[in-house]
């Protein structure tokens, strides 16, 4: 298992072609550095896929999920964002995440 301490999300769109060097980069642009145990979100500009780079403390993992139908949920964002774990389970899902909050609490927006 990988371990993961930190969620964030980015509010600017990644293109999906990036590799893990050219994610690296990116995230060290938009965040400043890629910090161990942290997970770093981007979603393409359609909203139908997402990339989430891991840095583990050793290395680093990328992975993608796409959306057959619909969109990622990512409306009303200003700024980059920290994300709860039942956050990110809900966004990779396709799910209103910003609805979701501490202990899974489902909020009205």
């Amino acid at each position: 298992m990988i371990r993961v301490d930190a969620i964030w999300l980015s509010v600017q769109p990644m293109d999906m072609r990036m590799g893990t060097d050219t994610a690296l980069a990116r995230v060290v642009a938009v965040f400043g550095a890629a910090q161990p145990h942290h997970a770093y979100v981007f979603s393409n500009r359609r909203g139908d896929r997402l990339k989430v780079l891991v840095h583990d403390g050793i290395g680093i993992w990328l992975a993608a999920r796409r959306l057959q139908q619909g969109g990622f949920a990512r409306h009303g964002l200003a700024q980059n964002q920290a994300l709860s774990r039942a956050q990110f389970d809900a966004l990779v899902l396709g799910l209103p995440w910003q609805r979701v909050g501490e202990a899974g609490v489902i909020t009205v927006l």
